[in-house]
C-alpha cells in the first residue's frame, strides 16, 4: 500500500495524518530561524542602538511563531482535500429518532384513513398521470382504481389511503387543480378493500341462493342509494313498458330496472349519477335473478317452547299467502289493528306484498301440524328497514314474539343494515318489551298515539347462532 493511499485510509476512519516531510521542514526552518538570531544578535549587540533593535527582534520573532502556530493549527483541524480522501458526513437521522420525535410522535403513529373517492377527467392521456401525482403531493397512496367510460370522458373511482392529518377538502382540492371534476369523496372502511370482481361475485352468489337478496346486493353494489320495487299490478301494462323497457333504462341519477315478475324496480342516488358500467353490473344482477326463478331457503328451525310444545322456524314466501289468510282469520280485530294500524278488513291485501322476497324477508312460526300461528317481516323500505311481526292471539306470550323479532335482526345485522324500526301503536306493550329486550340502543317517537321504535344495530349480530342452524332449541320467556 502507498503513503497516499495509507492516508486515505486513516483519514476515513477519523484519524490524524502526520507528514514526515513537513516535520523536517519545520526543524530546518526551526534551525535557520535561530541562526540568523544569533548573527543578528551579534551584529545588533555591538551598534549603538543595540538594546532597543534586540527587543524588536524579539517581538518579531514572537508575531512570527504565533503565526505558524495558528497556521499548523487551521490546517492540522481541516477537513483532508484533493487525493487524500474526505471524511463522510455525519449520518442523518430518520425524522422518527429525532430529539423532536416525541413531540410528533402521536401525528406518526395514527391510523391512516380510507377514502372513496370518484372523479371525471377528460379522456386523454396523462390525465390519470396527473390525478396520481396530485395525490401524491398529499402523501396520498392509491389501493384500488376503477374505471368508467364515458362518452365525453372517464369516471374514475378510487380507494385511497391518506395520512390522519390530511382532510377530504384537501384532496378533492388537490384533485381539482389536476383537471378533475364532478369529485365526491367519503370515508371508507375495511370492507371496501375487496377488490371489485370478488364483490360482485359474492353478491351473485348471494342473490343466487335466495331472491330476498336482490334489493340489497344492488344497494351494496351502488352504494348509498334507494330501491324501490313496483308490482306490475300497480304499474299497468303499458305503464310498465315505458316506466322499464327490457333492457332497462338510465338516467342521470336514476336507473329503472324490469323485475323478473314483470314490475319495476327503481334505484336512485340523488348525490352521484350512475355510470354505464353500473348500470350494466346492475342489469346482470337482475337478469341473474329472473334465470333461477323464484327461490328461498328451505332450512328450517325446530324450537320447543316452555310449555313443552315444539314449532318450526322457516322462511315463507308467496306459496303460504293462503296459511297466512287463514291464520289473519282467527286473529282478534284488536291484534290485527295492533298490527296493520288501519281498517282491519284491508289486512288481506298487504300479504301478497308482505310475502314477497322483493320487498324483504319473512319468516313463519308452524305448530307440528303445519298451521301458520305467527309471521316476522323484515321489509327494504328503500334505504330504511322496518321490523313487522303477527301472532296469533292464542300463541301469544309464549316467546314467540322475541324469538322472531331477534331472529329478524340478526338478519338484518347480516344484511349490512345500520338500523331498524318497528311501527305500532303506544298501547302495544307486548312489542315494547320485546324491543327493550334486544339489548340495543332505542330511539322512540310518539306521534298521535304512533309508536316508532328505532334500534342501532352498530354492526353488531344479537346472537351468534345463524337463523336456520338445523337445530333444536328452546324459546326464551
Amino acid at each position: 500500500m502507498t503513503p497516499d493511499m495509507s492516508d486515505v485510509t486513516r483519514t476515513k476512519h477519523g484519524r490524524p495524518v502526520h507528514h514526515w516531510r513537513r516535520d523536517l521542514v519545520e526543524l530546518a526552518a526551526l534551525f535557520t530561524a535561530v541562526a540568523v538570531a544569533d548573527a543578528v544578535a551579534n551584529l545588533i549587540g555591538h551598534g549603538p542602538d543595540g538594546p532597543a533593535l534586540l527587543a524588536i527582534s524579539a517581538v518579531v520573532l514572537v508575531a512570527t511563531a504565533g503565526f505558524h502556530t495558528w497556521w499548523a493549527r487551521r490546517h492540522g483541524h481541516a477537513p483532508p482535500t484533493g487525493d487524500t480522501g474526505t471524511r463522510p458526513p455525519a449520518p442523518a437521522r430518520d425524522a422518527g429518532t429525532s430529539e423532536a420525535a416525541p413531540a410528533d410522535a402521536e401525528a406518526v403513529t395514527r391510523e391512516p384513513v380510507l377514502w372513496r373517492m370518484r372523479t371525471t377527467v377528460r379522456d386523454e392521456p396523462g390525465s390519470l398521470a396527473a390525478l396520481c401525482l396530485a395525490l401524491a403531493g398529499q402523501r396520498v397512496d392509491i389501493l384500488s382504481l376503477q374505471t368508467h367510460p364515458l362518452a365525453d370522458g372517464t369516471v374514475d373511482e378510487f380507494l385511497l389511503r391518506a395520512p390522519a392529518d390530511v382532510a377530504g377538502s384537501d384532496v378533492t382540492r388537490a384533485i381539482s387543480q389536476a383537471g378533475g371534476t364532478g369529485t365526491w369523496i367519503e370515508r371508507a372502511d375495511a370492507h371496501d378493500l375487496v377488490d371489485a370482481p370478488t364483490r360482485v361475485l359474492g353478491l351473485a352468489t348471494r342473490t343466487a341462493l335466495d331472491a330476498a337478496e336482490l334489493p340489497l346486493a344492488l344497494r351494496q353494489l351502488l352504494g348509498r342509494c334507494t330501491i324501490r320495487s313496483l308490482p306490475a299490478a300497480s304499474v299497468g301494462g303499458d305503464r310498465a313498458a315505458e316506466g322499464a323497457p327490457v333492457e332497462g333504462a338510465l338516467e342521470d341519477t336514476v336507473m329503472r330496472l324490469r323485475a323478473p315478475e314483470g314490475g319495476v324496480i327503481t334505484v336512485e342516488r340523488p348525490y352521484l349519477p350512475f355510470t354505464p358500467t353500473e348500470f350494466a353490473r346492475a342489469r346482470a344482477l337482475v337478469e341473474l335473478d329472473a334465470r333461477l326463478g323464484p327461490r328461498i331457503p328451505r332450512s328450517r328451525d325446530v324450537l320447543t317452547l316452555p310449555q313443552g310444545k315444539a314449532i318450526t322456524v322457516r322462511r315463507a314466501d308467496a306459496g303460504d299467502l293462503q296459511a297466512a289468510k287463514a291464520m289473519q282469520e282467527r286473529c282478534s280485530p284488536r291484534t290485527l289493528s295492533m298490527r296493520y294500524h288501519g281498517p282491519v278488513g284491508d289486512a288481506d291485501k298487504y300479504l301478497s306484498h308482505l310475502l314477497s322476497p322483493r320487498f324483504g324477508r319473512t319468516l313463519a312460526v308452524q305448530t307440528a301440524s303445519g298451521r301458520v300461528v305467527g309471521l316476522g317481516h323484515l321489509l327494504w323500505d328503500g334505504d330504511e328497514t322496518e321490523i313487522a311481526l303477527l301472532v296469533e292471539d292464542e300463541w301469544q306470550r309464549r316467546g314467540i314474539g322475541s324469538e322472531l323479532l331477534g331472529r329478524l335482526v340478526a338478519m338484518a345485522v347480516e344484511a349490512g343494515c345500520e338500523s331498524v324500526y318497528a311501527v305500532t301503536q303506544s298501547s302495544n306493550t307486548g312489542m315494547v318489551a320485546a324491543m327493550r329486550g334486544l339489548d340495543l340502543p332505542l330511539d322512540y317517537q310518539i306521534e298521535e298515539g304512533t309508536l316508532v321504535i328505532t334500534a342501532r344495530l352498530d354492526a353488531t349480530p344479537v346472537s351468534s347462532r345463524l337463523p336456520y342452524d338445523e337445530a333444536g332449541h328452546s324459546v326464551r320467556d
